[in-house]
Order: structure tokens, then C-alpha cells, then sequence
């Protein structure tokens, strides 16, 4: 390896978005979830998506890759139309990461195995080229110790960042992460939070689901707003945090920043 983190070659070199959203929908029963929703994202940009529980993010999020199916609208990524009937969803999603509050690592299997396995099995990347490449991705988020480490010997931020090494295996051209510190403590959390701005400083491509807003204010090139399957407003984080326009994300995040200063102070 010649030290050049291995998201670098993933940056996109082109200046076409790499999502694009145009007017999703989504209902569970009569609950209205998405409701006409468009967003685009360039390349590099990383979105932070803030907003209640139950105002749509997550599902937001889970219409991206097609874990969910719309009802209605349209979902581009890096060129491919996700809501096409005749787009291989199976082949698509290979370029999507995905990282959630589950981390899903296959017990019986080693850090490393568990990175190779998606190249292997899905890619029919060689052995030995996936074994070096999964050790690099361990290194990149902080593990490179622990490549022989089964999911059981490893703290929850650590099976976190072994998900995230997972992901980034596949090599993604974005990366959507769902809450992936909510079932953490606070100190796994920095550790997790700390790998994810390493894959920002590299050029990822990512739409992140979060509640932490210090790594908000960190990370995000831009806040996304949501509420009642709406986006209410977005905007850069120092706008977002100190001149929101609406009176719903201010309502939000002061409820929130007042939260995090009290267990801050604890």
C-alpha cells in the first residue's frame, strides 16, 4: 500500500450528482411517511439528516438503497435509476454502504473475514487481494490490531467500525450511515463518530441519520430538516445551528442542544 487512504480512489472525479431525489413518497397503511420529498446530493458532500423520531428520516434513508419500496417518486444514484422496473437492484446496491445501529457481523467469522466477505462471495475478488484490502479498511478505521478478533472479543464501537469497514469494502460510491452510534455509549460513540469525519476528510460521499449535533457541526457540509415526512428547511450547520428560519427546527434543536449541554455537564 503506498499510505493513500482507500476512500481516495473512491472520490468521484466528475461533477454530476451523485443522488438525486425527486418527489418521493412514502405510506405505511394511512400514515403518510414521505411526503413529496426531493434532495440532491453532489459528490463528496456529506448531508446530515436531523429531526424527531418518526418524522420520516430513517425511512428516508431505507428508500435510498430499496430496503423500503416508494410509493411514489424517483431515486438516482451515481447514474442508476433505483425506482426503474428493469434496474438489478441486487447489482445496485453494491455501490450503496449502508451502517446502522445494528452491526449485523457474522459471529463466527473474524473481523477480517467479515470485510472479505462481501468481495469475495459478491464481487469474486481473490482471497489474498480481499484479505489485503480488508486489513487496509481495518487500519483506515482504527482496528488494525483487531483483524483476528471475533464480533464477541470487540466492544460495540468496534463492531461498528468493523460494519463501516464492511461497507466501505464494496467500494461504495455513497455511504449511508442510520443512527450508527444510538446504542453506543458516549466514549464508543467518539470512536465511531471519529472514523465516520475520517471518511468525510477522504472524500466519501455520505447521507448520515443522527442526533449528535457537535459531529453535525463538525462533518455536515449541509443539515437537512426534517419533520412530519417534510424536509422544513436545510442550509450549511452554522446557519442550521444559529439562524434557522423555521420555527420547528429551532423548536427542535433547542430541545436538543439544551439536552446534550446537560449531560455534557454531568
Amino acid at each position: 500500500m503506498d499510505g493513500t487512504p482507500i476512500t481516495a480512489a473512491l472520490r468521484p472525479v466528475d461533477s454530476e450528482p451523485i443522488l438525486i431525489i425527486e418527489h418521493l413518497f412514502k405510506s405505511f397503511g394511512d400514515r403518510l411517511v414521505l411526503n413529496d420529498v426531493s434532495l440532491v446530493v453532489q459528490p463528496g458532500e456529506v448531508i446530515v439528516l436531523i429531526g424527531p423520531s418518526g418524522s420520516g428520516k430513517s425511512t428516508f434513508l431505507r428508500c435510498i438503497n430499496r430496503l423500503v419500496a416508494p410509493d411514489k417518486g424517483r431515486i438516482i444514484v451515481s447514474g442508476t435509476d433505483m425506482t426503474a422496473r428493469k434496474t438489478n437492484l441486487i447489482k445496485a446496491r453494491r455501490r450503496i454502504g449502508f451502517a446502522s445501529q445494528g452491526f449485523n457481523l457474522y459471529p463466527h467469522m473474524t473481523a477480517v473475514r467479515n470485510v472479505m466477505e462481501g468481495p469475495v462471495t459478491v464481487l469474486g475478488t481473490p482471497v489474498a487481494a480481499a484479505r489485503l484490502e480488508a486489513v487496509a479498511l481495518l487500519a483506515q478505521v482504527g482496528l488494525g490490531d483487531r483483524c483476528d478478533s471475533y464480533p464477541r472479543q470487540l466492544s460495540g464501537g468496534q463492531q461498528q467500525r468493523v460494519a463501516i469497514a464492511r461497507a466501505l469494502a464494496m467500494s461504495p460510491s455513497l455511504m449511508l450511515f442510520d443512527e450508527p452510534t444510538s446504542a453506543l455509549d458516549p466514549e464508543l460513540t467518539g470512536e465511531v463518530l471519529d472514523s465516520i469525519k475520517r471518511l468525510a476528510d477522504d472524500g466519501m460521499t455520505m447521507v448520515v441519520v443522527s442526533h449528535e449535533m457537535h459531529f453535525a457541526k463538525r462533518v455536515a457540509d449541509r443539515v437537512v430538516m426534517f419533520d412530519d415526512g417534510v424536509i422544513v428547511e436545510q442550509g450549511p450547520p452554522r446557519q442550521m445551528f444559529t439562524d434557522a428560519k423555521e420555527a420547528r427546527t429551532r423548536r427542535f434543536l433547542d430541545r436538543l442542544l439544551s439536552w446534550e449541554f446537560e449531560n455534557d455537564e454531568i
